[in-house]
């Protein structure tokens, strides 16, 4: 409760804030968001219990792109589950773009297709409900998909959120490509309200690449919503995004949380410390964890940092407090966050070019004066001899980081 008058004091100052600016910035138009909402979508909170913790899985874009059939997404399920991946949380398996044929069919159904999907999605959904997951399918506020390979749903929610429910899919993510022009506050309740209305539970993802701060309403209407672009396997890429999703953590909460894109991991694009810094911050930003390489070949060293069990525990944890960068020099930064239990989540991250030393003040990090800490290293796997007051400090090298959990010592 606590928590809740915080957010709400907040959002109140972020939209005085906004107004003010709105004379000399752009940045009117978040302010104008916040004016938007009309009753209709007060009354469409997607109350569907799900999303309690963010959501952990695979999605076949990153890697595949529209390369995609119902082979490669049985044996994506198969490998989660004999990877162990599963069992550690990574429960979506998540059709992306150009699973459908162009043309619906005479109802005006949506149809799987043909060639690559000739099963049908209820299959494929039963089958990987048979290995104890769950199917993701993907759809767009528009005309057309953003492949423009297959139709969208504008015009279509309710059959297609029917549709959805009868196939048994369990998470929609819903792109923002050729639509009518109208504004995704608009468009997404209408299928918001559509999903609900079926009495079947799917995880509602909002893939309005962060254009008009869907943090601000997006909890109204689904589990997750982008604050960025399309994420590259690339540092640059990864880390902008990163920046991007920051600006909203206090809008992050059990239920809806912001989406920075899927993880690169193993995809070849960086470095094994860039990727384990990919998956440091998405885990302590309360980011979705879904699997974006080919699960079924993936090496050795992306498996041990997509499966570090005490990483996915900080991305897990109930209290479901995004971490925010709370202090940063240069190329020097220090993200934090809360923890259930009175324990600190906390990721030092060198961005430069050169071995550098990084010092976490308790006064920054949110821990009181004099507090004597133990600190579990996330990655060496170890709790440190050391114990610390005042401050922990670290050296890295490049494009790396240092992940430590923080619990006070009675």
């Amino acid at each position: 409760m606590e928590r809740s008058r915080a957010s709400s004091s907040f959002l109140l100052l972020f939209s005085v804030l906004l107004l003010f600016l709105c004379s000399f910035t752009p940045v009117c138009i978040a302010s104008r968001l916040l004016q938007v909402e009309s009753e209709d979508v007060r009354s469409s909170l997607l109350a569907n219990g799900l999303g309690i913790t963010p959501p952990m899985g695979w999605n076949s874009w990153n890697h595949f792109n529209c390369k995609i059939d119902e082979k490669t997404i049985k044996e994506t399920a198969d490998a989660l589950v004999s990877t162990g991946l599963a069992k550690l949380g990574y429960q979506y398996v998540n059709i992306d773009d150009c699973w459908a044929e162009l043309s619906r069919d005479r109802k005006g159904n949506l149809v799987a297709k043909k060639s690559t999907f000739p099963s049908g999605i209820k299959s494929l959904a039963d089958y990987v409900h048979s290995k104890g997951l769950k199917l993701g399918i993907y759809s767009d506020a528009g005309y057309f998909t953003c492949s423009k390979t297959m139709p969208g749903s504008l015009g279509h929610e309710e059959q297609d959120a029917k549709t959805f429910a009868s196939w048994g899919v369990d998470y929609l993510k819903y792109d923002n490509c050729y639509n009518d022009g109208s504004k995704p506050t608009v468009r997404y309740p209408v299928m918001s309200r559509a999903l609900m209305k079926t009495g079947h539970p799917i995880f509602f993802s909002l893939c309005e690449w962060g254009e008009l701060h869907p943090a601000l309403w997006g909890a109204k209407v689904g589990n997750s919503w982008r604050t960025t672009g399309d994420i590259m396997d690339n540092w640059e890429s990864m880390m902008s995004r990163a920046d991007m999703n920051e600006v909203y953590a206090d809008f992050a909460r059990p239920g809806g949380w912001n989406d920075p894109d899927m993880l690169e991991i193993g995809n070849g694009g960086m470095t094994k410390h860039e990727y384990i810094v990919h998956f440091s911050i998405w885990a302590i930003s309360k980011a979705p964890l879904l699997i974006g390489c080919d699960a079924r070949n993936a090496t050795k060293e992306t498996m041990k940092i997509l499966s570090n069990k005490e990483v996915i525990a900080v991305n897990q944890d109930p209290l479901g407090v995004q971490a925010k960068k709370v202090w940063l020099k240069g190329d020097l930064e220090v993200w934090a966050g809360p923890l259930s239990g009175h324990r600190t989540a906390v990721v030092l991250v060198n961005r430069g070019l050169r071995h550098n030393r990084i010092t976490a003040h308790w006064k920054d990090i949110g821990i009181s004066p004099n507090k004597v800490v133990e600190a579990r290293d996330l990655w060496k796997h170890k709790t440190l001899k050391t114990r610390f007051m005042d401050n922990l400090t670290a050296t890295m090298a490049s494009h790396s980081c240092k992940m430590y959990v923080l619990t006070p010592i009675s």
